[in-house]
């Protein structure tokens, strides 16, 4: 028996990614998965294909998480497919890099809309739907808030803001059952940072491969499994903490 059966977990942002390793996990756990898409219909239905096959339960639902009524539609529809949902994962971001000279307001807003602001909706809106048991958010960081990588200065910031509201709305919501953690990445190979022309063998990342003491780059199901333990029982004592899933890079 896996250790979130009987859960119903949402998951944003889960059609690529971190995402995917999330959603698979929490399903092979025995949770009922929501698995949330902004534009990318095709990875979300994969994703859930994958899930299904592997013998879980899982739909797609499409919602923007910076737009508070498409957040009210995905925890609508949530319950209509599984019933009650008692796990959040804020794992829907965005993120550029380059130079502080470059700034563009457009991005700031980008990044905060979905980084923080779709975070506080998607958040707000799960505390409304989870029961009288309470439920387990669990926000996906970065260990960015704390390195402060160059060229990632917007990026920082917003992950500084997830540290932070994880640790105030822990104290705000145990009052009703909610524990609310952060698990923070470091570097992951995923097709997002593929696509801006990084891999294992780039300079930037061989550099922090050098700092790990683990000695890699992490994968997808490494951040599923730390998910997994926080949406459980296993963590029904742990909340307001910002655990480093990172091999040990920090």
């Amino acid at each position: 028996m896996g250790k979130l059966k009987g859960k119903v977990a949402v998951v944003t942002g889960a059609s690529k990614g971190i995402g995917v390793g999330i959603a698979k996990s929490l399903a092979a756990e025995g949770a009922s998965v929501v698995v949330n898409y902004a534009s990318d219909k095709e990875g979300a239905d994969r994703t859930v294909a994958e899930i299904q096959q592997a013998g879980g339960k899982a739909i797609a639902v499409g919602a923007r998480v910076g737009v508070a009524e498409e957040v009210a539609k995905l925890f609508d529809e949530t319950k209509k497919a599984f019933g009650t949902p008692n796990v959040l994962v804020n794992n829907a971001g965005v993120y550029s890099f380059g130079p502080f000279s470059d700034f563009d307001e457009k991005e700031l807003h980008r990044q905060f809309e979905t980084n923080v602001f779709g975070l506080l909706l998607a958040t707000r809106e799960a505390a409304k739907h989870f029961g009288p048991e309470g439920g387990s958010v669990i926000n996906i960081g970065s260990v960015a808030s704390v390195m402060n990588p160059p060229g990632g200065t917007i990026y920082s910031a917003t992950k500084a803001a997830v540290d932070s509201i994880t640790r105030s709305l822990a104290r705000e919501l145990g009052a009703n059952k909610i524990r609310v953690n952060s698990a923070n990445p470091g570097p992951v190979i995923t097709e997002g940072v593929r696509a801006i022309g990084l891999s294992e063998e780039h300079e930037m990342l061989a550099s922090y491969v050098q700092q790990t003491p683990l000695g890699r780059v992490g994968e997808p199901d490494d951040i599923g499994s730390a998910v997994a333990f926080l949406a459980s029982d296993e963590a029904k004592w742990v909340t307001g903490q910002v655990i480093r899933v990172s091999g040990g890079l920090q």
